[in-house]
């Protein structure tokens, strides 16, 4: 499985204040996206999310997204190795996506951008 980087994931009350501190600090300018009822602003390594807290509740349990050349071939590998996916591959607004459970009870998101024609944001 190639990795091809990770994203930060940062919860915040009110993206609109958060995002130009972010956009400062990384130097690129915000992918906005919605996604099940949760803000989203993709800024460089960060991915900031803000809803309601029940939803930021659930984010929160994830650690990191991780970007990989392919969901499949993760899905795969990460099966082999013992850990357990609990959603996906699905498509999403960026490319396809699954969450899955290492064996140390982590929960982490990957993510490829194949729907995207092969760019990685």
């Amino acid at each position: 499985m190639e990795i091809l980087g990770t994203s930060l994931r940062v919860c915040v009350t009110d993206l609109d204040t958060a995002v130009p501190f972010y956009e400062r600090l990384a130097g690129a300018a915000a992918l906005r996206f919605e996604r099940g009822g949760v803000t989203v602003a993709a800024i460089g390594p960060f991915l900031l999310m803000s809803g309601p807290p029940e939803e930021l509740e659930l984010l929160r349990k994830v650690t990191a997204t991780v970007a990989v050349k392919d969901v499949d071939e993760a899905h795969r590998l990460l099966t082999e190795l013992g850990g357990h996916i609990l959603a996906g591959p699905v498509p999403s607004p960026v490319g396809r996506t699954l969450l899955a459970m290492h064996p140390d009870g982590s929960i982490y998101e990957y993510v490829d951008h194949l729907g995207t024609g092969g760019q990685v944001a």
